[in-house]
């Protein structure tokens, strides 16, 4: 049962940006997936380490505001490693949208880490790498 919770918690966890066909994104949920401590990191050149807070309201505004639209990322595959009430899951991935009235489409590389807590499994760090 863990790895199908987990599969269903990173699925939600990558459709909360979605954006697509002029739905809201629902980015603070990510508030309910990720611990109140949780950590989540950018890597490469803008190297940044977020909280949760930071994270969320600068995405807010890009996939409210119109800069971004019909954005969505996916997972394309996955390795999650379970070990009782801890995992961790390397992703690659693949976005595409429209930012500032351009196409794009990218791919990339994220690993999440989990733990079991008593409301489930919820994300307790994130780091990201986005390919050039």
């Amino acid at each position: 049962m863990s790895k199908t919770e987990i599969d269903a918690l990173t699925t939600e966890f990558f459709g909360a940006f979605d954006n697509r066909g002029g739905l809201a994104a629902d980015v603070d949920r990510i508030r309910r997936l990720v611990l109140p401590g949780g950590v989540i990191v950018k890597t490469g050149p803008e190297f940044t380490v977020y909280t949760v807070d930071e994270f969320i309201e600068p995405r807010r505004h890009l996939l409210t505001e119109g800069r971004l639209v019909e954005f969505s990322e996916w997972e394309t595959s996955e390795r999650t490693e379970i070990a009782g009430d801890i995992a961790s899951r390397f992703s690659e991935y693949r976005k595409s949208g429209t930012l500032d009235g351009r196409r794009f489409e990218g791919d990339g590389t994220k690993t999440i880490q989990f733990v079991r807590t008593s409301q489930g499994w919820r994300i307790a760090a994130v780091a990201w790498y986005d390919r050039p």
